[in-house]
């Protein structure tokens, strides 16, 4: 929690410890998302894998809240943080989390063809060479990484993640070869416009991009929802 709120205690460091804190704390999410998930579905669909995130979300939440309520002088800060804000970003953040995020963005690019070989199933994908369960734990460290990284230093900012990634597929296809790489700087374009509402609508204060992104985001999510279903 000291860590989210006063910066300057870290920054002195040799290495920050702030990516890596929030790296390891993603990594136990995930794996307490892929245990729960597994135990009640062993062919691990989409939706046993959602339901279960959703379970993890609800119990990180809960530990939140019981840690807020024990340190009430910090809930400002905390809370600024979780609606997610780019006001006090600084160059010092982005070289903080641009080794982590480089990192991430090229595992990611260099794997992007054989995601689309798991997209046929993980029967074929062994049948055609590919090493399924390698190839899927490298990917989801890699992602962990760069999602921690930036949610270190910008707070929660939802839903991007959602929208850029299926924009991308309706528009150009669902080819991992262009999902990612276009993603990276359409993701990128997308927070810099939703900024923008933000900082002029409620001027001279600032509605938290967090807030603004779950606007968009809630109404698309249900969006391809709906076109989910006429496609079933």
């Amino acid at each position: 929690m000291a860590f989210v709120v006063n910066r300057e205690i870290t920054e002195q460091w040799f290495i920050d410890p702030v990516p890596l804190a929030a790296f390891v704390g993603g990594l136990i999410a995930v794996a307490l998302t892929y245990v729960v998930g597994t135990a009640f579905d062993a062919n691990r669909s989409a939706t046993s894998l959602v339901l279960a995130g959703v379970a993890v979300t609800s119990l990180t939440t809960a530990i939140q809240t019981f840690v807020l309520q024990r340190n009430n002088d910090v809930v400002r800060q905390v809370y600024s943080w979780i609606l997610g804000r780019l006001t006090t970003a600084t160059w010092g953040d982005v070289r903080l989390i641009l080794p982590y995020v480089v990192v991430s963005s090229v595992v990611l690019l260099l794997h992007r063809r054989l995601i689309d070989v798991l997209r046929v199933g993980d029967d074929e994908a062994r049948a055609l060479g590919v090493n399924v369960d390698r190839v899927r734990l490298i990917v989801v460290l890699a992602a962990t990484l760069g999602t921690s990284a930036a949610v270190a230093v910008s707070g929660l900012i939802g839903f991007v993640g959602i929208i850029v990634p299926h924009t991308v597929r309706l528009l150009l296809g669902a080819s991992y070869r262009r999902v990612i790489p276009l993603s990276m700087f359409l993701g990128a374009a997308f927070l810099i416009a939703a900024d923008i509402p933000g900082r002029v609508l409620t001027s001279p204060s600032e509605t938290p991009i967090g807030v603004v992104t779950a606007f968009f985001g809630a109404p698309f999510f249900l969006l391809i929802l709906r076109l989910r279903d006429q496609r079933a």
